[in-house]
């Protein structure tokens, strides 16, 4: 009887405890960063970030033409730190993630919302690496515009 009660619990526990995905762990580590933005935690959101990081923006100048605007990490870590809670809400969707060994990238269509009011839409598109066993976004390049968003 005591064996068959071992067994029963290790049987609920291995049942009840999934092992998380690598493709919902490139999730969590996204979405760690938006919760990070959401919530005004600078320290959130720096930290799904590599050493190394690189965060880039795709936009227009003032003549028309395509440019991209590096922007500091560190920078955008004490912006967000700034914000008031709930002031800045990325809405993603996952529409692809693709894992080979320590590399992902994740395509991530967006809506942003600032102070609860529709503001632009665009892409996301990161690159991120497995380091001792967490993933770290190591790029991040978006796109941004205020037309042929679906709010």
């Amino acid at each position: 009887m005591k064996c068959f009660l071992i067994l029963l619990t290790v049987l609920s526990v291995a049942t009840g405890t999934r092992a998380q995905s690598a493709e919902d762990s490139v999730k969590s580590a996204i979405n760690a960063m938006f919760s990070g933005m959401k919530n005004a935690d600078a320290g959130l959101f720096k930290s799904v970030f590599s050493d190394s990081a690189i965060m880039q923006t795709i936009s227009r100048n003032r003549e028309g033409k395509t440019v991209v605007v590096n922007e500091s990490l560190q920078d955008f870590a004490d912006f967000v730190g700034k914000l008031k809670k709930d002031s800045a809400d990325e809405r993603i969707t996952f529409e692809t993630i693709k894992i080979d060994g320590p590399l992902a990238i994740a395509w991530t269509p967006y809506n942003f919302y600032r102070n609860g009011k529709f503001s632009h839409c665009g892409v996301n598109s990161f690159h991120l690496v497995r380091f001792n066993n967490a993933w770290k976004i190591q790029y991040l390049i978006d796109t941004r515009r205020r037309q042929g968003c679906q709010p």
